[in-house]
């Protein structure tokens, strides 16, 4: 093979070897780009993940202090029924003692 030949040959060898690479970096620009929108991607759905988490921490905090006024609510009607179920305890017996006391003094009791 004469120099021009070889030339020729080896123009096209370092042509394709080139082009081979602009190909291969081609695919890395691309994987990297890639990675970079998963990366976004992933770091979007972790920023959205974090304020759900965070709303729903806030509305347990607000449900937690409502059934705390509920609980105390509770308590103090408890307490009031309680009292009331005293109350009619002591008029009933009292109401019982006085149609006796009726009774002894020669009256009906109604």
């Amino acid at each position: 093979m004469d120099a021009a030949t070889l030339s020729a040959v080896g123009a096209i060898v370092v042509g394709l070897a080139a082009a081979g690479a602009a190909l291969m970096g081609h695919r890395g620009a691309n994987a990297a780009q890639q990675s970079g929108a998963v990366l976004g991607g992933y770091s979007t759905l972790v920023d959205n993940l974090q304020e759900e988490r965070d709303k729903l921490q806030t509305k347990i905090v607000e449900n937690e202090r409502l059934l705390a006024a509920a609980y105390a609510e509770l308590a103090s009607e408890r307490a009031d029924k309680a009292a009331l179920q005293g109350q009619i305890t002591t008029l009933t017996a009292e109401n019982g003692r006085l149609r006796e006391r009726i009774v002894e003094l020669g009256g009906q009791p109604t």
